[in-house]
C-alpha cells in the first residue's frame, strides 16, 4: 500500500513540475521570436544583433517582455540619456514608457539609437516605473551596436542599442523609467 501511495505521489509531483515549467515558458519569449521581432524593429538582421540576443539568453534566460523605442544621449564626462518606447509583455498588456538618466565616467560624444530592451522577471507593467542602476560602455564611430544590463531587485533590463553617432567611453548611472515624459534626468 505504501509503495502505491509513494508512486502516485511521485507521479503527481512530476506532473506538477512539468506543468509549472510549461506555464513559465508560455509567459516568456523564446530566442527565435525575439530575434524575429528585433530584426523587424531594427529593419535588418545582422550577425551582431543575433549574437547580442544570444548572449542575453545565455546569461539571463527567456525574457517575459520587451520595450521597443528610441533614444538620444550625449556626454562630456557627465552624460544624459532620453528615450521613449512601448513595453510589451508576453502575458498581455503593456504601456508607453519614457526614460531619462544621468551618468558619470570617462565618456565623450553623442549618439542616437533605436533600442530594443529585453525585460526579465517583470511581475506587471507598473513595476517598470522606477530607477534601474547600470554600467555602460560605448564605442560609436558613425554606427555601433551594444548591450548592457540594468537591475533593480529581481527585475533585469537588457537594452540592445543600434545607433549612429560619435561616442567613446564608459560610465555608471541609472535610467529612470516613467509614465510621463520629463526633461529632468533625476
Amino acid at each position: 500500500m505504501n509503495r502505491k501511495w509513494l508512486f502516485s505521489f511521485l507521479c503527481f509531483l512530476s506532473a506538477m513540475l512539468v506543468l509549472s515549467a510549461s506555464a513559465k515558458e508560455e509567459d516568456t519569449y523564446d530566442q527565435d521570436s525575439i530575434v524575429r521581432d528585433a530584426t523587424a524593429f531594427f529593419g535588418s538582421t545582422t550577425e551582431g544583433l543575433a549574437k547580442l540576443i544570444a548572449k542575453a539568453f545565455r546569461e539571463h534566460g527567456r525574457p517575459n517582455g520587451y520595450i521597443k523605442g528610441e533614444e538620444a544621449s550625449g556626454a562630456i564626462g557627465v552624460g544624459l540619456r532620453y528615450g521613449d518606447g512601448n513595453l510589451i509583455l508576453k502575458s498581455g498588456g503593456g504601456e508607453k514608457v519614457y526614460w531619462t538618466g544621468p551618468s558619470v565616467g570617462f565618456d565623450f560624444g553623442g549618439n542616437a539609437s533605436k533600442v530594443f530592451i529585453l525585460v526579465y522577471h517583470l511581475p506587471s507593467a507598473s513595476k517598470i516605473f522606477q530607477r534601474f542602476p547600470g554600467v555602460d560602455g560605448s564605442l560609436y564611430f558613425v554606427g555601433g551596436a551594444g548591450i548592457n544590463y540594468q537591475q533593480r531587485g529581481n527585475i533585469i533590463l537588457a537594452p540592445i542599442r543600434l545607433g549612429v553617432g560619435l561616442r567613446e567611453g564608459a560610465s555608471v548611472g541609472y535610467m529612470h523609467y516613467t509614465r510621463k515624459k520629463t526633461w529632468l534626468p533625476f
